[in-house]
């Protein structure tokens, strides 16, 4: 469990390891003439849980999108692990939205990535198990997704992001649409996993709150083009509980990343609508 850990320093999650993937002057333009990225030079790192942060329309999805592959950068290199290759296999990708199959059970829709690389419902089992425990759905492993509240298909989603075992977990806005309770549980448990499982995490959001919570670094982006704003170290150590949430070097960091992200918005502009 997490709480049996010894407290650790958010630089001892990722400063000094090794980088895991690197965008170098990636930006990405569409048919319509939308710069939604431009010159983006960012740098992940082993362990890291990295948060961006940013107004709407500043490219946070879109930069999601292209470290996935679902989409190619119009300029500039995605450099997986120093290659130059993609690292597809070895990525977990959380939707805002659970986008689970209605038809399945609970285990089926975990199930899912490990299914389309061709290991069977029963060699699967063990793992997709091991994850339904973790994700605190022991007893719901056949229940259907229209039986389920929100937060427990927010969970569904990250068992089947995580059952793969990837090194790199993408997560754009999963808890945006839950209720403050279920979202800071949420953000209890996915911390827990992060420090349990050691994979790499980037996480997008509009909350300053949540990025200070979970994030060792954050990355501020502004729009219009979307790009880099500014970087802020989170050097609170983990793992963090209701004590930090509540404690003044949080209310401090809280208000710092805020600064920030207003300068950002004055800046860039304000924009409807992510790309």
């Amino acid at each position: 469990m997490l709480q049996d850990k010894p407290a650790e320093t958010a630089q001892g999650q990722g400063e000094g390891a090794s980088p895991l993937l690197v965008l170098r002057d990636v930006g990405k333009s569409f048919s319509n003439g939308v710069a939604a990225l431009r010159a983006v030079n960012l740098t992940i790192r082993e362990g890291d849980f990295l948060s961006l942060l940013g107004p709407s329309g500043c490219g946070k999805s879109t930069a999601l999108r292209l470290i996935a592959g679902l989409s190619t950068p119009t300029t500039g290199v995605i450099d997986w692990r120093g290659t130059g290759l993609k690292g597809s296999a070895d990525i977990g990708f959380v939707f805002q939205e659970p986008t689970l199959l209605p038809w399945a059970s609970v285990f089926d829709n975990i199930w899912l990535p490990l299914r389309l690389r061709g290991v069977s419902r029963a060699k699967a089992s063990p793992v997709i198990r091991e994850m339904i425990e973790r994700v605190r759905l022991t007893g719901f492993e056949e229940a259907m997704p229209r039986e389920l509240s929100g937060g427990m298909k927010m969970r569904v989603s990250i068992a089947r992001g995580l059952v793969t075992k990837p090194r790199l977990l993408l997560m754009d806005e999963p808890f945006a649409a839950l209720d403050e309770i279920t979202r800071f549980r949420l953000n209890n448990d996915l911390l827990e996993l992060w420090q349990d499982e050691r994979f790499t995490v980037v996480f997008v959001t509009h909350s300053v709150f949540e990025s200070v919570f979970l994030s060792n670094r954050i990355v501020v982006m502004a729009a219009r083009p979307g790009r880099v704003f500014r970087e802020i170290a989170v050097d609170a150590p983990y793992p963090r509980d209701e004590v930090f949430r509540t404690s003044s070097a949080y209310a401090a960091l809280c208000r710092e990343a805020s600064g920030v992200l207003g300068e950002a918005i004055t800046l860039g502009g304000s924009v409807h609508g992510d790309h």
